[in-house]
């Protein structure tokens, strides 16, 4: 995998089916309009960081991760990943729960596990879920739960009229709770 900064003359989907001759190799990750993850074989993303250097990407860098997750060479993982989902208890959603993978809200529990597994082999539409909750509650405070703020950077990126915090911590989680 390899995360692709900067403006690019040409879409990344057009890059990455050029560079697949070298090798399988998609977008995994649009996580913000100028940074986007490739994933793939080897050197399909070589191929791909050496296309989009050459289409205008300031930076791309390989990222140092155990596969190549969100793209179609995650596929055998799917029957392990099935089955698991398959044994969980689920319930319908008591709020909306966006998907990395249509961008849209879930509206039940089945289409949760069949997004969950498709989640595998297909990337993450990080700006496009930002963009649609933005626009589906205007004003609206994100938060980011868990150590880092990566996430919220992106988003202040994304929807600047949104208000966006992180709870990495037991009080930080308290004092959110104490807002509310």
């Amino acid at each position: 995998m390899a995360a692709i900064l900067g403006e690019l003359a040409r879409p990344i989907d057009d890059i990455c089916a050029d560079a697949s001759a070298a090798g399988v190799v998609v977008p995994a990750n649009y996580n913000a309009v100028e940074q986007v993850v490739i994933s793939g074989e080897v050197a399909g993303v070589e191929r791909g960081m050496e296309l989009a250097k050459a289409s205008g990407a300031k930076r791309a860098v390989r990222l140092q991760v155990s596969g190549a997750f969100h793209s179609p060479l995650m596929a055998p993982a799917q029957p392990g990943l099935g089955a698991a989902l398959e044994q969980a208890a689920w319930s319908e959603p008591a709020w909306p729960i966006y998907s990395n993978v249509t961008s849209g809200p879930v509206t039940s529990a089945a289409d949760a596990r069949a997004l969950l597994l498709r989640q595998l082999t297909s990337p993450v539409r990080w700006v496009d879920v930002i963009r649609a909750m933005a626009a589906a509650y205007p004003g609206a405070t994100f938060v980011e739960m868990g150590p880092g703020n990566v996430l919220t950077g992106l988003l202040k990126r994304l929807a600047p009229d949104h208000a966006a915090r992180t709870c990495g911590t037991v009080a930080e989680v308290e004092a959110l709770l104490a807002a509310l």
